[in-house]
């Protein structure tokens, strides 16, 4: 009897279902659902950095993902079903209460943003992720941040934790302690969500929580007290006992089994963040790069813990034993905006469109969609360099190298000739350049990029990223066939989970996706593109210069005015 699992990947914009067959790796059928409220707008404020999504969202996506996966499957196939696993995007953390529920699942916290779970591109916390970069490196014994590239960024956990707790008295005397979206879904499904219970997995834990095996954990409550009172306890809520995505978290509760469709009792295992799950699915290895390309990059690779030794690598995501697979190190870091600095450009060129009168929604949606097409179409024309124009990808703020929530872009050179597929060209160029600085940031610090692997929507829809990609980081580029290539991942962990493969590698090699092509530089572009990276450098450093020099106006404004009122 063939035996199936099933990867559940939940993205910025959706969940999506894959099923598997672990015989063959053959991707039997897949399902995709919208979060409706986040498809509103509701409970996020993008001038103010602020994306929230509530956690009903999640749990109808569930149910319904996997009814409209069982229309597609073949006949029988929930029975077969042996295992399941959960991604998540991150960081992004809830508020629970002593019961181990979500706030905003209760009905006196069902439309306020503070008790839902912060998204990983919510920059609100921007303050808070600066004083805890401050107390960590002032730390007389040990600096917290070793492990986590120096900067602690306000995309992360204790960051996002610590700035709920301030904005909201009611969400903070309700509050328990704060999980994550990847192990939250995972103790639901298992029916671990009671604190005693609850278990977490040693990506989210690793790469966004401060968690260590150097310290035995988590950082002492004392560090956290001092940075503010507000967080004394919280760390005493965490189980430092963290797992490897390879192992079985618990098991479906009948409840669930009900409404999913599937067998009870199937092996569930330890969630992790997409980016990891996706790099699996590509077979990462030492020297590999994966790169997972969507509305923003995440850079994946993992290296040999004897030839790391106690190096550490600044300015990066964080590197962890077993965040990625068991036994390995595991690195990341990524870009704040890929894609979703093509989509902000495409609502700009758009935005005329909603005040025409008369013009149906469904003709505005057509329009939209056809924009980046056109531009792309349009600018794979031009030549690099020829619009003149230099531009930065930090429309969200810089995840890496070295986190900075406080700079933004900038576009130079901008003319009277200028149009809409050469400013378009400059922002892909610009995306591509701040990949490189990765990869660069890697191979400086000793970690071998020798080649790199991509996945994601951009890769297979978009052959000008590519190919600019290519030329400007000077190397092949290969592309997995997978479609859902992060659910494909989170389903070889549920396979390994549920006892059909003794390892990671062994499933891999059965079930990991293969390349269905490969993108090679254009070597007469390499010169050019390199003088090119250097403009964009050079832009860069302008620009976080003027930033620095505001944020310390801006403080020495403060300090005047707080001497003027004392």
């Amino acid at each position: 009897m063939s035996h199936y699992v099933i990867g559940l990947d939940y993205g910025s914009d959706s969940v999506r279902a894959l099923l598997v067959d672990t015989a063959d790796g053959r991707e039997l059928a897949s399902h995709v659902v919208n979060y409706p409220r986040w498809a509103k707008g509701l409970y996020c404020a993008p001038q103010l950095d602020q994306f929230r999504q509530h956690p009903q969202d999640y749990l109808d996506g569930l149910e319904q993902v996997l009814q409209g996966l069982w229309l597609q499957a073949p006949a029988g196939s929930a029975a077969k079903v042996i295992g399941l696993s959960v991604d998540t995007t991150g960081s992004t953390p809830v508020a629970i209460n002593q019961d181990g529920v979500a706030l905003s699942l209760l009905p006196e916290f069902a439309e306020n943003p503070n008790a839902m779970f912060v998204l990983w591109k919510d920059h609100t916390a921007v303050e808070e992720a600066a004083e805890i970069t401050a107390a960590a490196n002032a730390n007389a014994n040990i600096n917290y941040l070793k492990f986590m590239g120096g900067i602690y960024s306000s995309e992360w956990f204790w960051a996002k934790a610590l700035h709920v707790l301030r904005q909201d008295p009611q969400v903070r005397a309700a509050t328990y302690s704060f999980v994550e979206h990847c192990d939250w879904i995972t103790a639901v499904l298992s029916g671990t969500t009671a604190p005693a219970d609850f278990r977490m997995g040693r990506c989210a834990t690793g790469h966004k929580m401060m968690w260590h095996q150097n310290w035995d954990g988590f950082p002492p409550n004392a560090f956290f007290k001092a940075i503010d009172p507000l967080l004394d306890g919280l760390v005493d809520t965490l189980n430092p006992d963290t797992r490897t995505s390879d192992l079985c978290a618990g098991r479906l509760t009948v409840d669930w089994a009900e409404k999913l469709g599937l067998p009870r009792g199937i092996a569930i295992g330890y969630g992790a963040f997409d980016c990891h799950m996706g790099a699996v699915a590509a077979k990462v290895r030492p020297g590999v790069l994966t790169k997972v390309m969507g509305t923003s990059t995440c850079d994946i690779t993992v290296a040999d813990p004897t030839l790391l030794g106690d190096k550490t690598v600044p300015g990066i995501c964080g590197q962890v034993d077993g965040s990625v697979v068991p036994g390995m190190i595991g690195l990341e870091a990524g870009q704040s905006a890929f894609g979703d600095l093509y989509a902000w450009f495409r609502d700009l060129l758009s935005f005329p469109l909603s005040l025409v009168p008369g013009l149906p929604a469904d003709s505005i949606a057509a329009a939209e969609d056809h924009i980046i097409g056109a531009l792309s179409k349009a600018a794979a024309e031009l030549k690099p360099g020829q619009n003149g124009l230099t531009a930065l990808d930090w429309v969200n703020g810089r995840r890496t190298p070295d986190a900075s929530q406080r700079v933004s872009m900038a576009i130079m050179g901008l003319k009277m000739g200028s149009t809409a597929p050469h400013i378009f060209r400059a922002l892909v160029e610009a995306t591509a350049f701040g990949s490189r600085a990765i990869n660069e940031r890697f191979r400086a610090q000793g970690v071998p990029v020798d080649s790199i692997t991509v996945i994601g929507g951009i890769s297979k829809k978009s052959p000008l990223v590519m190919q600019i990609c290519a030329d400007v980081w000077n190397c092949d580029i290969d592309v997995l066939e997978s479609e859902q290539s992060c659910a494909l991942g989170a389903a070889i962990f549920a396979a390994v989970a549920a006892g059909a493969f003794p390892n990671v590698a062994a499933a891999q090699e059965v079930m990991a996706s293969p390349v269905c092509q490969t993108y090679q530089p254009q070597p007469e572009l390499v010169p050019v593109y390199d003088k090119l990276y250097a403009q964009y450098q050079q832009l860069g450093e302008f620009v976080e210069g003027q930033s620095k020099q505001q944020s310390k106006l801006k403080n020495n404004a403060a300090t005047q005015a707080a001497g003027v009122s004392a």
